[in-house]
C-alpha cells in the first residue's frame, strides 16, 4: 500500500524531459529492487535519452486576426496541429495550452481555437519550459509585428494600446489579477532604444556602427509574453490542497519548515526559508527547510507550472502566522500589555519562544493552499486557470551576415513582471536561464529524423547554446503587488522564455527584411529568404500551407461580463 512506500526526492537539478512522466524503466528498477532486496540502478545512454525522454512538441500553426484600420484587434482565430510522437504524455494539456493562454496578454474580444495532437512514429513529446506556450507565442508575436509594420505603426506602442487590464476576465473566462506588461515594454524600449530611428545600433563584437554597405546588418526586435503562476487545477482532479507545510519551533528558537516541494534548481527551498524568516522577523539562518520526504513532509503536487513560490509559499504563511500570534500573545502576557500597543518593550526571540511553549505547549503549525476556483463553463477550461499571470517584454539585438546567413544575438533586454521579487538575484537568474533556452531554441535546437532514426542523438551533434554563444543580457524586474501571491509574488521560472524567440525573429526582419516563420532560424534559411527577396518574391521561409484538418465541432461559449468587448465606432 502507498502508506508503506517512502519516497525521498533527490536534488535532480532540473525539470521536464525525463522528470515528468513515470517511465517504464523506473518502475522496472523499483520492482527489481523489491525482488532482490538490493539497490538497482538503470542508466540510459545519451542516445536512449533522446529516444525516451520528452522533448518540446513541434507545432504547425495557423493565425488569423481581424483588426480595424487603426490596428485594434477585433477577433482571433488560432489553429494548431501538434506532432506528439509515439505516446500520450501530457498531450491533452499540451494541446489546450497552445490555445488557452493566447488571450491573457492582449484584449481579444472574440476568440476561436482549434487544436489537434497527432501520434507519429517518433519519440514522444511532452512538456518543456513554458509547456505548450512558446510555440503559439512565437506565431502570435510575429503576426502582430507584421500587422504593425503593414499599418506603419510602432510595434511597441501598438501592443501597449490593447494590453489586458487588472482585475478583468478574458473572453475565455481566465482571470487577470495584475498586469505590469505596459511598464515592461516601456523599460525595454527605453533601455534598448527600440523604435528610435536615430539610435546607434552597435555590433558588440566589432564595436562599430553598421551601415547599408556592410555585409553585417543589425536589427532590433520586440516581443511580449505571459505565463501562469501554477496550474489552477491538479493533474488528477480532486478536492485536496495543492500544497501543505508544517512548521515547528524548537526551544532554542530554531524554525524547521517541512514541505513536499522539490527544489529543482529554481531556489524554492531558499524562498520558503525567506518567507518563514520574514513572517517571524528572524534571521534566515535560523530557519531549516526539510523537503520532499514522504515520511516527514506533507503532500505537495510538485515543481511544475511555476507553482512552488505562489502555492507552497502561501501554505507556509498560513502555517507560520498562528504560531507568530502565539509567540506575540505569550510575550504580551509577560509584559502585561496588549501586543499591538507597545513596540518599545522588547524580548529576545529565544526567550519569547520559551514563553510561548510554556503557555501553549509544543509550537507547531500546519498550513495548506488550494487555488481559487476559476475554471470557465466549458470543456477544457481547466487548462490555463491560475492564481495570477506573469508578463514579460523582450527586445533582441541581432547581427546578420548576409553572405553566410549567420545570425548572432548581440544583446537581450528583458523586463519581467513577476510580482514582488522575493529574492531579486534568484529572479534574475531565472530570467537569464530563460534567455539562454530561448536563444538556443530560436537559432539551433532541432530534432530531426531519417527513416525513423534520430540524426543527432548526442550532445556533440545536437546543437545547443554554449557560453561563447550567450548574448549579453540586461534584466529588468518590474514589480507588481499581486494579491494572490505570498508578499505579492508571481512566477518567474518559465514566462521570461516566451518572448525571446519571436523577438529574435522580429529583429532579423528589422535587420535584413526577411521573415523566418519557423525555428530554428539557421543560416541556410536566411540565405534562402534573401535569395527569394533578390528575385522579387516574398522574402519568407516557413510553412507554405495548413492542412484541412478534421477538427471537431467547436464549443460556443458566451464571454463573461467584464471581458473585452468590441465597441462600434462612430463614423
Amino acid at each position: 500500500p502507498a502508506s508503506r512506500i517512502r519516497v525521498v526526492a533527490a536534488a535532480i537539478g532540473g525539470g521536464f524531459g525525463g522528470k515528468t512522466d513515470p517511465f517504464s524503466h523506473e518502475i522496472v528498477a523499483c520492482k527489481l529492487a523489491m525482488l532482490t532486496g538490493r539497490p538497482v540502478k538503470i542508466n540510459l545512454t545519451r542516445e536512449e535519452v533522446f529516444y525516451c525522454h520528452r522533448g518540446r512538441h513541434p507545432v504547425l500553426m495557423w493565425v488569423k486576426m481581424g483588426v480595424r484600420n487603426d490596428g485594434e484587434p477585433t477577433a482571433l482565430h488560432f489553429r494548431t496541429i501538434l506532432d506528439g510522437g509515439a505516446y500520450g504524455s501530457y498531450g491533452v494539456a499540451s494541446t489546450y495550452y497552445t490555445g488557452a493562454l493566447q488571450t491573457v496578454t492582449y484584449k481579444i474580444p472574440a476568440y476561436k481555437f482549434e487544436g489537434m495532437r497527432l501520434f507519429t512514429n517518433k519519440p514522444p513529446c511532452g512538456p518543456k519550459r513554458g509547456h505548450g506556450t512558446p510555440q503559439p507565442r512565437f506565431a502570435l508575436e510575429i503576426h502582430l509585428d507584421k500587422i504593425a509594420r503593414h499599418l506603419n505603426l510602432n510595434p511597441a506602442a501598438y501592443r501597449k494600446r490593447f494590453i489586458v487590464d487588472d482585475n478583468t476576465k478574458t473572453v475565455n473566462h481566465l482571470t487577470i489579477t495584475t498586469c505590469g506588461l505596459a511598464e515592461c515594454i516601456d523599460q525595454v524600449v527605453a533601455a534598448s532604444g527600440f523604435g528610435n530611428e536615430k539610435r546607434e545600433t552597435r555590433n558588440d563584437s566589432q564595436s562599430q556602427i553598421t551601415n547599408h554597405k556592410s555585409k553585417i546588418k543589425t536589427g532590433l526586435g520586440l516581443a511580449c509574453g505571459s505565463y501562469l503562476s501554477g496550474a489552477g487545477l491538479p493533474i488528477y482532479w480532486n478536492q485536496m490542497p495543492h500544497s501543505g507545510v508544517i512548521v515547528k519551533i524548537d526551544r532554542g528558537g530554531g524554525v524547521a519548515v517541512f514541505c513536499g516541494s522539490t527544489d529543482i534548481g529554481q531556489g524554492s527551498t531558499s524562498l520558503l526559508a525567506y518567507i518563514a524568516a520574514e513572517e517571524f522577523g528572524i534571521d534566515v539562518r535560523d530557519v531549516r527547510v526539510i523537503t520532499a520526504d514522504t515520511d516527514l513532509t506533507p503532500v505537495d503536487l510538485g515543481s511544475y507550472s511555476s507553482r512552488v513560490t505562489v502555492m507552497t509559499g502561501n501554505a507556509c504563511i498560513q502555517a507560520v502566522r498562528p504560531l507568530k500570534q502565539k509567540i506575540l500573545d505569550a510575550a504580551a502576557e509577560k509584559f502585561e500589555i496588549i501586543c499591538e500597543d507597545d513596540d518599545a518593550r522588547r524580548l529576545k526571540w529565544v526567550d519569547a519562544v520559551v514563553l510561548a511553549e510554556a503557555k501553549f505547549g509544543t509550537l507547531s503549525g500546519t498550513g495548506s493552499y488550494k487555488p481559487p476556483k476559476r475554471a470557465g463553463p466549458y470543456k477544457g477550461s481547466g487548462v490555463g486557470v491560475t492564481p495570477s499571470y506573469s508578463y514579460a517584454a523582450c527586445v533582441a539585438q541581432v547581427s546578420v551576415d548576409t553572405e553566410t546567413g549567420e545570425v548572432k544575438v548581440e544583446k537581450i533586454w528583458l523586463a519581467h513582471d513577476g510580482g514582488r521579487a522575493l529574492n531579486p538575484i534568484l529572479v534574475e537568474g531565472q530570467v537569464e536561464g530563460s534567455v539562454y533556452m530561448g536563444v538556443g531554441e530560436a537559432l539551433m535546437e532541432e530534432m530531426t529524423y531519417r527513416g525513423g532514426l534520430h540524426k543527432a542523438p548526442s550532445l556533440l551533434d545536437y546543437k545547443s547554446l554554449t557560453m561563447r554563444d550567450m548574448p549579453s543580457v540586461e534584466t529588468i524586474l518590474v514589480e507588481t503587488n499581486d494579491p494572490e501571491g505570498p508578499f505579492g509574488a508571481k512566477e518567474a521560472g518559465q514566462g521570461p522564455l516566451l518572448p525571446v524567440p519571436p523577438a529574435i525573429a522580429n529583429a532579423i526582419y528589422d535587420a535584413i527584411g526577411v521573415r523566418i516563420d519557423e525555428t530554428p532560424i539557421t543560416p541556410d534559411k536566411i540565405l534562402k529568404a534573401l535569395e527569394e527577396k533578390d528575385k522579387g518574391r516574398a522574402p519568407r521561409v516557413g510553412p507554405k500551407n495548413f492542412p484541412n484538418a478534421p477538427y471537431p465541432e467547436p464549443i460556443h461559449v458566451e464571454p463573461p461580463e467584464n471581458a473585452p468587448r468590441l465597441e462600434r465606432k462612430k463614423g
